[in-house]
C-alpha cells in the first residue's frame, strides 16, 4: 500500500495534465487510503483520518483549478474591433440549449418545496428596507451594534439592503391578523439575498441568501417549532436524525436557542456529531405588539438560516466564495 504522500503526488501529477481531471478523483488509490483506517490502532486512526480528507481537499482545489485551465484554453480570442456579422450580414442570435440553474437557486427552490407542502405560505424577501421593519419591530434596542455601519449597509438615502430576511416578519404577521381573528394561524417563510458587512473568506460572505419562518397560533408552543424543524431537516438530508438546543440571545425571540442536528450520515457523520443549524426561539412579546397582535392571546416561534450552510454540508462544499465565482468548473458539478 503506498503511503499518503506518494499517491498526493501522483495524483496531484496526473490532474495537472489530464484532459478530464475530474475522473482522476474516482480512482481507486483514495477508497484503499480510507480502508487502511480500521486496520490502524485506535490512537492512530484520527490523525489518519485527518491526513486523508486534507488530501482529498487538496485534490478537489486541484481538480478545479485544472478544469478552469482548459475552459480558459478553449474559448477563441474575439476581435472587438472587427466589423459586426458576416460579410456585412448580421449574426443570428440563438437561445442556448445547455443552460442550468445555479445550485443555490435549485436547492433554495427545494427548502420552499419542504416547506409549502408542510403548510407554510413562501414569500420573497425585499432587497432594500428601512430601518422600521429592519430593527424596530424586531425589538432592536436604538443602540444595539446590529445598527451600525461596521455590521450593516445603508444607502445615502438611509436605507439598508437587509442583513436578514426577518426584515418581513411585520409584514408577515400584519397581513396574518385576520386570519388569527378569525380562528386561523399565520404560517410563512420569507427567502432572499441578505446583505452583511463581512470579510469574504472561506466562511463568509457580503450576500448569501437566508430562509426565515414564521408561526403564530392561540396554542404555538416550543415542542411544535422543533417538530418543524426536525421534520424539515430530516426530510432535506432523507434520513432520521437527532436534534438539540443550547440557550441563544436575538433580540426578536424569548427564549432564544441554537437549533442542532446530528452530523447526517451521508456528510460522513457519527454518533455525537453535531452540526449547528440556525437560530430559533418563540417571538418576543414586544414584536407581535409591534403588528398589532395581542401577545397575552396569542404566541409564535420563528427561526432564521443561511441556505449556502445547507449546500455547503450536503455537497461537501469546503468554501462559500465557490458560490459567487462564476467558475464553470464548479457549476457543472451541480449537472
Amino acid at each position: 500500500m503506498q503511503n499518503i504522500e506518494t499517491v498526493r503526488n501522483n495524483l496531484l501529477a496526473s490532474i495537472a495534465t489530464s484532459a478530464t481531471p475530474r475522473e482522476i478523483l474516482k480512482l481507486p488509490e483514495l477508497k484503499q487510503l480510507m480502508s487502511v483506517i480500521a486496520t490502524l490502532p485506535v490512537e492512530e486512526r484520527g490523525a489518519y483520518g485527518k491526513s486523508v480528507n486534507e488530501l482529498k481537499q487538496v485534490l478537489e482545489s486541484a481538480v478545479i483549478d485544472r478544469e478552469t485551465e482548459l475552459d480558459n484554453a478553449t474559448v477563441e480570442s474575439i476581435d472587438v474591433t472587427a466589423p459586426w456579422g458576416i460579410n456585412n450580414k448580421p449574426l443570428q442570435l440563438l437561445p442556448t440549449e445547455n443552460g442550468s440553474q445555479h445550485p443555490l437557486t435549485s436547492e433554495l427552490e427545494n427548502v420552499i418545496d419542504i416547506f409549502t407542502r408542510m403548510g407554510f405560505e413562501a414569500i420573497e424577501s425585499r432587497q432594500i428596507d428601512d430601518d422600521e421593519h429592519m430593527f424596530a419591530t424586531l425589538n432592536f434596542h436604538e443602540n444595539h451594534p446590529a445598527r451600525d455601519g461596521y455590521d450593516t449597509f445603508r444607502t445615502e438615502e438611509g436605507f439598508i439592503p437587509p442583513a436578514h430576511t426577518s426584515t418581513m416578519q411585520n409584514r408577515i404577521l400584519k397581513n396574518g391578523k385576520a386570519k388569527l381573528e378569525s380562528g386561523g394561524q399565520i404560517a410563512a417563510v420569507s427567502y432572499g439575498r441578505v446583505y452583511r458587512n463581512e470579510d469574504v473568506d472561506a466562511t463568509h460572505e457580503h450576500t448569501f441568501y437566508q430562509c426565515e419562518g414564521v408561526f403564530v397560533s392561540e396554542t404555538a408552543t416550543l415542542g411544535q417549532m422543533l417538530g418543524t424543524l426536525r421534520s424539515f431537516f430530516e426530510t432535506y438530508y432523507g434520513q432520521k436524525l437527532q436534534i438539540k438546543t443550547q440557550p441563544a440571545y436575538f433580540p426578536f425571540v424569548e427564549p432564544g436557542l441554537e437549533f442542532a442536528i446530528e452530523k447526517p450520515a451521508a456528510l460522513g457523520g457519527k454518533p455525537g456529531e453535531w452540526l449547528e443549524m440556525l437560530g430559533c426561539g418563540m417571538i418576543h412579546p414586544n414584536v407581535l405588539q409591534a403588528a398589532g397582535i395581542d401577545s397575552t392571546k396569542y404566541r409564535g416561534f420563528a427561526w432564521g438560516g443561511g441556505v449556502e450552510r445547507l449546500v455547503m454540508l450536503k455537497y461537501g462544499i469546503e468554501d462559500l466564495r465557490h458560490f459567487e465565482s462564476g467558475k464553470l468548473a464548479f457549476l457543472r458539478k451541480f449537472l
